[in-house]
């Protein structure tokens, strides 16, 4: 388990958390032979964590994400009865955050749901999409929910990285409206040190 400092994130949520920031520091180095900007990255030891499990393929660190999200959640009055994780943008062979759900899910004697929420609207990208209400308009009616598993639920919407909102936001909303879910609160991993 590793220590955290966790930090309130704003949403359609009852309530939610980011466990850490993602980075402390980002020094600008110079750009290498090809013109790439090069940086000199400090992150947090749960960014550290995060970064190996989805960069670097580390699964080792994977028990340790697990233990120290689950204990965090254990410490909240949510009453979860399910989580369901945010729906990857990119296909991997390994996907970190479902892994992670199912982890934490096992440890609290929760069930987990991956196929709870299905995007159904093709979006760009959205790391490359810097303004949040172009974002918002992008996700607007961009999930279907599965009404018979959501509904009358204390949901736990867990995603690897907050940055602005938006998808989690979008979720949110068809959880409640589509789904009418009980409850939604939402875990991230990581937030970005400033929100876009």
């Amino acid at each position: 388990m590793i220590e955290t400092s966790p930090k309130q994130i704003q949403g359609e949520w009852s309530s939610g958390y980011a466990l850490d920031f993602h980075t402390i520091s980002s020094e600008y180095l110079g750009n290498d032979e090809y013109g790439n900007p090069q940086y000199e990255t400090n992150r947090s030891d749960m960014g550290e964590m995060l970064y190996r499990l989805k960069y670097k393929s580390d699964r080792s660190v994977l028990r340790i994400i697990v233990d120290t999200a689950a204990k965090f959640l254990s410490n909240q009055d949510w009453h979860l009865d399910l989580i369901i994780p945010a729906p990857p943008s990119r296909m991997r062979k390994f996907q970190p955050v479902i892994n992670v759900a199912k982890g934490i899910a096992k440890s609290l004697g929760i069930k987990q749901c991956t196929d709870c929420v299905v995007k159904i609207k093709e979006t760009p990208q959205l790391k490359d999409i810097y303004g949040f209400h172009e974002r918002v308009e992008l996700l607007k009616n961009a999930y279907a929910v599965v009404e018979r598993e959501v509904e009358g639920r204390n949901i736990l919407l867990f995603d690897d990285l907050y940055r602005s909102g938006a998808t989690l936001n979008s979720i949110t909303q068809a959880l409640k409206n589509k789904g009418r879910a009980q409850e939604v609160y939402t875990l991230t991993l990581t937030m970005t040190r400033s929100i876009k």
